[in-house]
């Protein structure tokens, strides 16, 4: 299983994913656009994650984009596709300037611009040799889709049905080296993973909060931690 850091009693989980939920009802209840919401989310992110960072953890996932956010308005789905190149180009060279690694999780091919597919590749080559944390982005996600994907490529490679095993599944998702999640955290009061690294997800610590993602504070970084360290894991065990 993943190792956790400890820092004096607290234990810093390995991995936090993240489904960043609210922005719009965040927005809606302070009598502003939609995409108001949406922006603010974005400047939390970067605080949050920063956060993150400063506090030991060395992998962060961000869900960002579900395959099925394609059903949304035209004109938030296109003002989502350009503060996405803004978060994935300029943001990402900030990321890069402090030594983070970053990976994007999701299909490239289904409905993506050509100018995002290369911004993220570009993305991914220029920090793949970081090793100050890594920062992961669900983009063009969904759980189900990553590991239908991941059996098609087994099967593209002739494996035998029962030479399939969940290591080598596991070796064929989006990004295999990235561990499994620790703790999820979803925002806005939702209690659902909503199709969130479903794979990774099998052992998670889960912790639902009532407040909307723009209302995170990096203060709420160390609460977080605080409330794993509290727990007990034993991974089907006693």
């Amino acid at each position: 299983m993943t190792g956790r850091m400890t820092r004096g009693k607290r234990i810093v989980p390995n991995h936090v994913g993240f489904i960043v939920d609210g922005n719009r009802r965040w927005a809606r209840e302070r009598g502003l656009p939609t995409l108001e919401g949406h922006k603010r989310g974005f400047e939390v992110l970067k605080e949050i994650v920063d956060e993150c960072g400063k506090q030991g953890i060395g992998y962060v996932t961000a869900y960002v984009f579900s395959t099925e956010n394609w059903s949304r308005s035209k004109k938030e789905v296109d003002y989502l596709m350009r503060l996405f190149e803004t978060m994935f180009d300029k943001y990402i060279r900030e990321v890069h300037e402090k030594g983070v690694r970053v990976c994007f999780l999701g299909n490239r091919t289904m409905n993506v611009s050509a100018k995002l597919v290369k911004l993220i590749e570009e993305a991914e080559e220029i920090t793949r040799d970081n090793k100050k944390g890594t920062l992961s982005f669900c983009f063009n996600y969904g759980g189900t889709l990553e590991i239908a994907e991941a059996m098609a490529k087994i099967v593209r490679a002739g494996v035998a049905p029962e030479d399939i095993t969940p290591e080598l599944i596991e070796e064929n998702l989006y990004h295999p080296e990235i561990p499994p999640v620790d703790f999820m955290i979803r925002t806005s009061g939702e209690q659902r993973i909503s199709n969130f690294m479903l794979w990774r997800m099998a052992y998670a610590e889960m912790l639902f909060l009532d407040k909307k993602w723009p209302d995170m504070e990096r203060e709420d970084v160390a609460k977080i931690i605080n409330n794993f360290s509290n727990r007990q894991r034993r991974f089907g065990g006693n």
